[in-house]
């Protein structure tokens, strides 16, 4: 059979996709782009925003009618719309959806194909592809085949859930508690990405930075960087990326890990949420902007030639006019490469929604969003000037227009055109125009493809 998977949100999400079509694999079925050809399809939720929520929705009462057409088709749920806990609730809403997968659990999926008589049958009738499956150790990854040898750049979850618990967050309630995976889960994964020809991978966790804290005297991460980074080495996987940091948790030691090792990138992804103390508190972020402050200096220090990325939220709860221009300032003073953007919305039994009047306006949240956007880009597009004429290193990861896609190692994107297939290779690329999202460049003339220098931060 053929089955779709349509994902929503975050690279975690992206992952746990991954990880149901690998198991999906396992069992004999492939993927396909179009969902009105799938026999399965699932829609990979996000809740994060009313807004990805209603999407969601959307997609799935499409699906309905597709299956009013075909009963045979199996519909599933996955992801923090469905939850940690028994969905009763979607169950009564969606009586047309067959498999409700919680997040990073696609074994109700597995479960509901094998219990088919004909699925039954058909894996019985398929030795070689029981055999394939057989053969996976615990933390490995089947690519579909269409990926294989041809995915780039792959995400691995090192940390599922969240105990942390900002005011306005829903995932812990939805992703469940914070859990490490095991080394050796992780080193599998990583491996088996390696030798179906994956060359980045991106070590993801809601606090990434708090790998191993639930496991007494148990690896950290700047421990298991170190492992990965080996691992990396020996089998040919490139670089090596890590998301998303928390301030208090993103220590000195993890960032002289990535400032010594080579194959770590110079990226760090580490959310102010807001500019101002009392802002802070109400989130229950647990630092001071000074303490941001100081956090990006000292990371500048020891990797000068990073990029830092954020994440803001504007029109939280009790926001006024002066808060917002504490983050306003913050950022303008900081210059972060990239801002990940969000306006405020009360998500269910998250503290905010509960105790807190949800009293910044919309058309004032749209305001501010926009302040925020227009000085971002000028701040982006002053950082991306600065590499003009600079001769970089790029990760080329597929071909869109006639032109080469790919990103540097502080994962800036670049475009520039050549002959052959370059998928997957670390080319040098001359900088010759830039934008505020994204960089245009050339190969050299006269400097040979595996003579270059390795690119440093312009400064």
């Amino acid at each position: 059979m053929k089955y779709h998977i349509w994902t929503m949100g975050c690279q975690m999400n992206a992952a746990d996709s991954q990880r149901l079509a690998s198991e999906l694999e396992r069992l004999g079925h492939h993927a396909t782009d179009d969902p009105d050809a799938a026999d399965i399809m699932v829609v990979n939720t996000c809740v994060v925003r009313q807004q990805a929520e209603d999407k969601a929705y959307g997609r799935l009462g499409q699906m309905a009618k597709l299956k009013e057409k075909d009963p045979h088709r199996i519909i599933g749920v996955m992801g923090c719309l469905v939850g940690v806990k028994d969905p009763l609730h979607l169950r009564k809403r969606l009586p047309y959806v067959d498999v409700f997968m919680a997040p990073s659990e696609p074994q109700p999926m597995v479960d509901f194909l094998l219990s088919r008589e004909e699925e039954l049958a058909y894996v019985a009738a398929d030795r070689q592809q029981r055999e394939r499956r057989d053969a996976l150790q615990d933390g490995e990854i089947l690519l579909p085949l269409h990926e294989q040898g041809r995915l780039v750049s792959a995400h691995v979850p090192v940390v599922y859930g969240c105990s942390h618990a900002c005011t306005f967050c829903i995932i812990p309630f939805r992703r469940g508690v914070e859990r490490s995976r095991s080394v050796g889960e992780i080193v599998a994964h990583v491996r088996s990405l390696a030798q179906q020809g994956v060359k980045e991978v991106t070590l993801l966790g809601q606090i990434v930075d708090r790998y191993g804290k639930d496991i007494p005297d148990g690896p950290d991460l700047a421990d298991l960087l170190r492992i990965v980074h080996d691992v990396a080495e020996e089998h040919g996987v490139q670089r090596v990326r890590f998301l998303t940091s928390h301030p208090n948790w993103m220590s000195e030691r993890i960032l002289r890990t990535v400032a010594e090792l080579p194959r770590l990138m110079p990226q760090i992804e580490v959310p102010i949420q807001a500019g101002d103390d009392e802002v802070l508190a109400r989130m229950k972020r647990g630092y001071t902007v000074d303490e941001y402050r100081r956090l990006i200096d000292r990371i500048r220090q020891i990797i000068p030639d990073v990029a830092i990325h954020t994440d803001v939220i504007v029109g939280f709860c009790g926001e006024t006019e002066a808060q917002f221009m504490g983050t306003y300032r913050i950022l303008e003073e900081l210059k972060l490469d990239k801002v990940h953007l969000a306006k405020y919305s009360p998500r269910p039994n998250t503290v905010s929604e509960r105790r807190m009047a949800d009293d910044v306006p919309q058309e004032e949240k749209e305001r501010r969003h926009a302040m925020i956007e227009a000085l971002q880009e000028q701040v982006s597009l002053k950082i991306n000037e600065r590499w003009l004429g600079t001769t970089v290193e790029v990760l080329v990861e597929e071909q869109n227009r006639g032109k080469w896609a790919g990103r540097t190692p502080q994962n800036k994107l670049v475009f520039f055109e050549a002959e052959g297939d370059l998928r997957g290779q670390l080319v040098p690329v001359e900088i010759v125009a830039t934008t505020a999202w994204s960089m245009r460049g050339r190969l050299p003339q006269t400097q040979p493809a595996d003579e270059f220098p390795v690119p440093v931060m312009p400064a």
